[in-house]
């Protein structure tokens, strides 16, 4: 299959003062459609900053990140804007609801600069908020608040969908709802789903689990099935 996503060594150095930070080091990596994807690492092994720069939020410093035929490395600011905007959803360890909207017009003001999005009420149903549309954040539980960004972000139908955590502000429980949601996203609209955790656990629901460590690729593994997320604990 043609990769999606290709990068080849990925570096990333962040400059404090004079203090030198090295977040990735030389990292190569291949996206397939409708692959679902665990960067599994320890805190500061660089999984978010990967994420980040293929997410179009950040540059590299050097390397190379494509999208298709698409060199995001060289990419001007407003191109990478379309990109994220076209192409790409993201659902982050907190939430980032609007309190005052519900949450059929939190994902409906996705929809509404999208190129070819569903209905907010087709996207909070896939996540299985079809009762819920019209109930505000405070009404609603944490999991219940993660599946509405979920449903933000898959509402405009992205090639990726980018999960930074996910699951780290929940208990097990509400975590493996959230994880079952984006199970089915994953399934039923074949969006390449890349999902950033520490919890090794959960690397047992993807296709491919990749190790990072120290800024780099310590090894891939795939998986002969995927686990259910409901079959799931920690």
């Amino acid at each position: 299959m043609t990769p999606n996503i290709t990068a080849r060594g990925l570096t990333k150095i962040y400059h404090t003062g004079e203090v030198e930070v090295q977040a990735l080091r030389g990292v190569d990596l291949d996206l397939y459609e409708g692959e679902l994807v665990v960067l599994l690492g320890p805190s500061g092994s660089g999984k978010s900053t990967l994420l980040n720069i293929l997410g179009g939020l950040d540059s590299a410093t050097a390397g190379i990140a494509r999208f298709h035929d698409h060199d995001l490395t060289i990419a001007s600011d407003a191109a990478l804007t379309q990109y994220r905007r076209d192409h790409v959803g993201f659902v982050f360890q907190f939430y980032n609801l609007i309190p005052s909207l519900t949450a059929r017009e939190n994902v409906a003001l996705v929809t509404e600069i999208a190129a070819r999005p569903m209905s907010p009420i087709d996207a909070l149903a896939l996540v299985g908020l079809a009762e819920r549309i019209d109930h505000f954040p405070a009404q609603l539980s944490g999991g219940e608040q993660q599946r509405v960004a979920i449903a933000r972000a898959i509402a405009k139908q992205p090639e990726i969908l980018l999960c930074d955590e996910p699951t780290g502000a929940l208990d097990s429980k509400t975590g493996i709802l959230v994880l079952a949601a984006l199970d089915q996203v994953n399934r039923e609209l074949g969006t390449t789903t890349v999902l950033i955790t520490h919890n090794t656990v959960i690397g047992e629901m993807a296709d491919r689990v990749v190790r990072i460590a120290d800024g780099q690729i310590a090894g891939v593994e795939t998986n002969p099935a995927r686990r259910a997320p409901q079959e799931l604990s920690w």
